[in-house]
């Protein structure tokens, strides 16, 4: 077992709310993703592992595809380090040259496919690709007006009926063509993925040192709020991937892992994608979100006896516990739900509850950054698991308390047994340990310097998120770093401003953030959404949390507005609120 990688197992983590079926450490071994791939491969070839468009696709077929179209991008003149950016929906295509392009030792980089043009061309100035795959639907809008402004070289363009159609299905995928959106590539010389997978087989051997070798940039703002590309190494993504399969209680073939979560974000790639690879599982892959109504439909007709595994934000399970009649009208559905993880923000105890009693499934809050691949820690999905915190880190993962902004003096907390600076007084900022840890920011050395640090033989990432210890070595998380309101020389978390407002018995949800001030230095906001019957006012809302709340946390100003801005994983988006707030833009113009 790697030194660096082995984890006190007298640490206070593991005494109480440990699973019992979880190994505190095991050795992660040095393989790249299609090592991973192959021995899985192996296993499973017979076995489903992509569920799209009412159409199956098996580990063999998978594997298949992924020779061929790693064959097709040499021909092409891709080779090892060059980067392939993905500007794709969630669709098997995304999967197959995922593995393809890491086969060859290429780097694969996601781009949200919501982005406009002149965010895409942001990414590729700081990835550089050499190729892009896109789909066709998506590239006249906001490809073609950026591309020649790029490093791009090779354009393979696609349908998201593609690979169904290969495969000869029967017209299952029939009733969806009207709802698939196609669109003209005119890229001289653009390539069809369609054409490109029917490549005879003949993928030359590349050597890739694991531990050193990106398989992915994906993008991030960091602890700064600037895009940057975290460079996870194949060693980072496959240890990730077994840390994750042994928190789910180790290979489970048949098990389905709903994908809903977009592929290109560091959730989805590793939780739903990876994961599925490395349990044995299939994954139920949706181009765009289903209704609460329609998914449980599918759970009802896809083979899910085995269970389901469920990831995402707070608000897609909410919508789950709260569909109502789910037992009337998808008893199918009761029972299946047995693995899910809630990311990107609290699950709070009254959103836990009602999912459990509604579904019968079972939830626990998780934690991650992409920087970290992203899975650090979650709740014990087994026994009995603490609500309010983010849990236990992984298998081979240690964190710490450390000061804001001052690494030199040494932690505040690591979780040892003679510790004894515990609970909120005791605030700083949350650094971790593990082999998921990146191996940097692409070419930004400064930043990465300050983002990992080395202690005690170990490398530590600053994750840019406050909180502060439990006795029994979980974490509460109180807000990221960069948020912090300052506000008449009081610290003020907007994460706890949040939860304090979501008391209120007439708010749906809540956003906070600071404004500038000249005598304050920042001003306390609060958007809110309301439940439709109420009639509750901004005056009301302020006086109720006069009553509730420490004066210096009272929001100086509310809005209540129609709904809270998320990103395309559910993650509300205080930065969008505060930015479009005139107090902000007098402040600092539009383009701050």
């Amino acid at each position: 077992m790697h030194k660096s990688f082995y984890v006190d197992e007298n640490k206070r983590w593991f005494k109480k709310w440990w699973p019992e079926n979880v190994p505190y450490n095991t050795k992660f071994e040095e393989k790249t993703l299609n090592e991973f791939l192959d021995e899985q491969v192996e296993k499973y070839e017979k076995d489903n592992f992509i569920w799209f468009l009412d159409s199956w696709i098996t580990y063999k077929q998978f594997q298949d595809y992924v020779k061929s179209f790693a064959t097709a991008l040499v021909n092409q003149g891709i080779r090892k380090g060059d980067v392939i950016a993905l500007y794709l929906p969630n669709c098997p295509q995304y999967i197959v040259a995922y593995y393809a392009i890491t086969r060859i030792g290429a780097i694969a980089s996601g781009i949200n496919p919501t982005f406009q043009p002149m965010e895409v061309l942001h990414q590729f100035e700081i990835i550089k690709p050499k190729m892009l795959i896109v789909l066709d639907a998506l590239y006249e809008s906001s490809i073609k007006p950026i591309i020649q402004e790029s490093t791009i070289e090779i354009v393979v363009y696609s349908n998201q009926a593609d690979i169904s159609e290969i495969k000869g299905v029967k017209r299952a995928i029939g009733k969806f063509i009207k709802k698939i959106p196609t669109g003209k590539v005119d890229f001289q010389g653009a390539l069809k993925f369609q054409e490109l997978l029917k490549t005879e087989k003949n993928v030359p051997n590349v050597i890739i040192n694991a531990k050193e070798h990106p398989a992915t940039y994906i993008m991030t703002g960091g602890t700064t709020g600037l895009p940057k590309a975290a460079v996870l190494t194949h060693f980072n993504v496959v240890s990730n991937a077994t840390q994750c399969k042994l928190w789910l209680g180790g290979e489970k073939p048949g098990i389905g892992n709903i994908g809903i979560l977009p592929l290109f974000h560091s959730f989805a790639h590793t939780v739903v994608m990876n994961t599925s690879i490395a349990i044995g599982g299939w994954i139920m892959l949706f181009p765009t979100p289903p209704t609460q109504a329609e998914l449980c439909e599918q759970i009802e007709k896809l083979p899910c006896k085995e269970g389901l595994i469920y990831t995402g934000t707070e608000i897609l399970f909410k919508r789950l516990a709260e569909l109502k009649n789910l037992k009337l009208r998808f008893p199918g559905v009761i029972g299946k739900l047995t693995l899910c993880i809630s990311g990107a923000g609290p699950l709070h105890e009254p959103v836990r509850d009602a999912f459990i009693k509604n579904t019968g499934g079972r939830i626990v809050e998780g934690y991650g950054l992409s920087e970290a691949g992203p899975a650090v820690s979650a709740g014990n999905l087994f026994g009995e698991s603490p609500i309010g915190s983010i849990g236990m880190p992984f298998t081979g993962t240690e964190w710490g308390i450390w000061p804001i902004d001052d690494s030199n003096k040494g932690p505040i907390c690591m979780g040892n047994l003679d510790d004894t600076n515990f609970g909120i007084d005791y605030t700083g900022e949350i650094y971790i340990s593990g082999p998921q840890i990146m191996l940097e920011y692409l070419n930004e050395p400064e930043e990465t310097r300050q983002t990992i640090i080395e202690y005690k033989d170990k490398l530590w990432l600053l994750t840019g998120d406050i909180g502060f210890m439990n006795e029994d070595g979980t974490i509460e998380i109180r807000d990221r770093k960069k948020q912090l309101i300052k506000c008449k020389g009081y610290s003020v978390f907007p994460k706890e401003v949040e939860e304090l407002l979501m008391k209120h018995p007439d708010i749906v949800e809540v956003a906070v953030a600071g404004l500038p001030d000249e005598e304050y230095g920042e001003k306390i906001k609060a958007w809110v959404s309301i439940k439709e019957d109420s009639d509750c006012s901004p005056q009301k809302i302020k006086e109720w949390a006069k009553n509730n709340i420490a004066n210096y946390k009272v929001p100086h100003s509310i809005a209540v507005i129609g709904e809270i801005p998320k990103n395309l994983i559910g993650k509300v988006q205080r930065r969008l609120l505060q930015e479009a707030d005139p107090v902000w833009k007098k402040k600092y113009g539009e383009n701050k």
